[in-house]
């Protein structure tokens, strides 16, 4: 009778945890969290206006700078929010505050690596070129697993995991 009680026990108890595994397979994703000084949400990705811009250890001109970015149309992932200020990360995990005027909401990404861009989303697709590691695109639209970019002159897909720049939830955070 002990030996078919320990096992009903046990069955329960794995019933319970898949239960509540399944619950949290299932759950609403974490809401979007929308910030009082832009109104616009946070996490988000902004790219930088110019290619002279300070970042600094606190969010005011008093605060020293500890970077310089010197490219403009960088993605930047913004983290958090002040009057006038934006903590961002790059995509080394660094994270400094700028000004918001030296931000801007065109989409861009970094290539993070060599990657092939297609005529349409799909690797038997026609090659139309080959991405390097570093270049920034400007970044139309996304899929699932690929992105249309435009990298100067030439349109088309790329793979979504060889950018950054798109998903918030792989910015680091």
């Amino acid at each position: 009778m002990k030996a078919i009680f320990s096992r009903l026990l046990a069955l329960c108890a794995l019933g319970f945890a898949n239960c509540s595994t399944l619950a949290l397979m299932q759950a609403d994703p974490e809401p979007v969290l929308v910030s009082q000084f832009s109104g616009k949400p946070v996490p988000r990705f902004e790219s930088l206006r110019y290619s002279a811009v300070h970042g600094r250890q606190g969010p005011s001109l008093d605060h020293p700078i500890l970077w310089r970015y010197e490219r403009a149309g960088l993605p930047m992932l913004i983290i958090r929010e002040t009057h006038g200020w934006r903590r961002v990360r790059d995509k080394d995990g660094d994270e400094v505050w700028v000004q918001a005027r030296m931000l801007s909401s065109n989409q861009k990404a970094v290539i993070t690596q060599d990657i092939i861009l297609y005529k349409k989303p799909d690797e038997g697709s026609t090659a139309r070129a080959q991405l390097k590691a570093g270049l920034i695109v400007d970044l139309d639209s996304c899929e699932a697993l690929w992105c249309r970019v435009k990298a100067g002159r030439q349109a088309g897909w790329v793979q979504k995991i060889g950018l950054w720049g798109v998903e918030t939830s792989t910015g680091g955070l």
